[in-house]
């Protein structure tokens, strides 16, 4: 079946003359500012584009005209394709997605213990993630701590994509490790120019604020280009940290640091799928912890999604949360979060399932309950309809006044499923039929979900012979990379 289309874009919390402000400011910070890009092959390609680089610091400074070019050539179209064709996206500035959590190092297990996440935990978490509705992109949700870490970046690879029908979205570490993801995509595809037609994983790139871009980022990025793997280009600004405590200041400089990754991409291969990516939050002044739930930070990607879309970029946004418990706090901020971003018309809802604990800490029972919560606030994004057949007055008219049969009419039975969303968890029975089930609340029932799950049998999702192959790549990839130190750089 394929993924319903979902439109976002009906929140603004710029106007025009804002959004023109900031990028007035955006392009003052790349002419005059700069970036600082670590990389000296990225150094010399900008160079030969036209861009003012001073290759003693690693400050590159992007005039306006080397900015509009790049934009001009960057696609607001593309398609991102799943293992299995319904799961494919089409991605353009309006539809919404979401992205499954990302590296948690902890799991909060059914049992209710707080411990290190397992290799076990990022096949069950993948394995329950891939049934769920609402779930576009899958991500690794936890990052292994029973493994190695040098190169664990393959075993996420072959483990996840052996378990989902969906796009991943991967991380790298390096040059290397990007080419070692191509070779085992060519075994899922058949073969390595495949991918190029069906890119069934994307990157992630994380800069960091302010204005820097590390060598073993930039690496990545060029090998992504060279293979034709789209990328997300990410900053995780942290407003009055790491970036001007105003939100508007804090979108310039959003702005300014994933252009210059924009461009960069767009030197080396016009046309190359890029996606405005951020993790933005607030610093929390009472604590100094980033507090990627409060309003603040929703008011931050909502008015990011707006200037990635001034560009012409689709955008990727959302963070962790800050509850550590599948409680109120965390139903309240999840909610909040990812209703705000598909008004806002994030294109890619990002950690927007299972993440607790500020992305320290993955949850099954959250999950589901995300889910639950995704589903509800989608409904609200899709609005209403008034054609004749919603607005309904001939059924006014038939039925009359003081005429309660609305129920039974047949234009309820045409419309019902059209128009409601049908909640799995959420209960709507009074007390004593909530307590003739159980008295179960909402995170029992999400636990039982879970345990139903995960305790059927698992359904393949990539053919025996490849995921043998994809584990035998992946053991032999983190071998070299452990020999390799590679962890120490690109």
């Amino acid at each position: 079946m394929a993924i319903p289309i979902l439109r976002g874009g009906q929140l603004s919390v710029l106007d025009d003359a804002g959004m023109r402000r900031i990028d007035f400011a955006v392009k003052r910070v790349l002419a005059e500012v700069g970036v600082r890009m670590e990389w000296r092959p990225a150094l010399e390609a900008l160079r030969d584009a036209g861009c003012d680089v001073d290759f003693a610091t690693s400050i590159v400074k992007v005039p306006e005209h080397v900015l509009r070019r790049a934009l001009a050539t960057a696609p607001s179209r593309f398609t991102l394709a799943g293992q299995q064709p319904e799961f494919d996206l089409e991605v353009d500035l309006e539809r919404v997605y979401t992205i499954g959590g990302s590296s948690a190092l902890f799991t909060l297990g059914l049992d209710g213990v707080r411990r290190p996440a397992a290799l076990k935990d990022l096949v069950d978490f993948t394995r329950l993630l891939d049934t769920l509705e609402n779930l576009h992109v899958m991500h690794a949700i936890v990052v292994p701590q029973d493994i190695p870490q040098p190169g664990y970046d393959r075993v996420l690879w072959a483990n996840v994509v052996s378990h989902t029908r969906r796009n991943y979205y991967s991380q790298g570490n390096g040059a290397q490790s990007i080419r070692d993801q191509v070779e085992m995509a060519s075994v899922v595809l058949g073969s390595a120019g495949a991918l190029r037609t069906r890119p069934i994983f994307t990157m992630v790139l994380c800069m960091v604020s302010p204005l820097l871009q590390p060598g073993i980022r930039l690496a990545e990025l060029m090998e992504c280009v060279k293979h034709g793997i789209p990328i997300y280009i990410e900053v995780d600004a942290q407003s009055g940290g790491t970036t001007p405590v105003t939100t508007a200041g804090t979108v310039v400089e959003e702005c300014a640091n994933v252009l210059a990754g924009v461009t960069l991409a767009q030197v080396l291969a016009p046309g190359h799928p890029c996606v405005f990516a951020i993790a933005s939050g607030v610093m929390d002044m009472a604590t100094g912890n980033y507090a990627g739930a409060a309003p603040e930070t929703a008011l931050v990607h909502a008015a990011t999604a707006q200037m990635a879309h001034f560009y012409g970029l689709p955008f990727q946004g959302g963070t962790g949360i800050e509850s550590t418990q599948p409680d109120a706090q965390a139903g309240y901020e999840r909610a909040l979060q990812v209703l705000t971003n598909a008004l806002a018309g994030t294109n890619f809802i990002h950690l927007s399932i299972g993440m607790m604990e500020q992305m320290l800490l993955a949850s099954y029972e959250q999950c589901l309950i995300d889910d639950e919560i995704l589903g509800a606030a989608f409904r609200i994004v899709r609005g209403i309809e008034a054609t004749d057949e919603d607005i309904a007055y001939d059924v006014i008219r038939e039925l009359g006044p003081a005429n309660g049969m609305y129920l039974a009419h047949e234009h309820t039975v045409r419309n019902l499923r059209r128009v409601s969303w049908f909640p799995k968890l959420t209960n709507r029975d009074k007390w004593d039929a909530w307590q003739a089930k159980g008295g179960k609340d909402m995170r029992e029932r999400a636990r039982e979900a879970a345990v139903n799950v995960l305790s059927a049998p698992a359904c393949p999702r990539l053919e025996a012979g490849k995921a043998a192959e994809l584990q035998r790549m992946a053991a032999a990839f983190q071998k070299d990379a452990i020999a390799r130190g590679e962890l120490d750089g690109a």
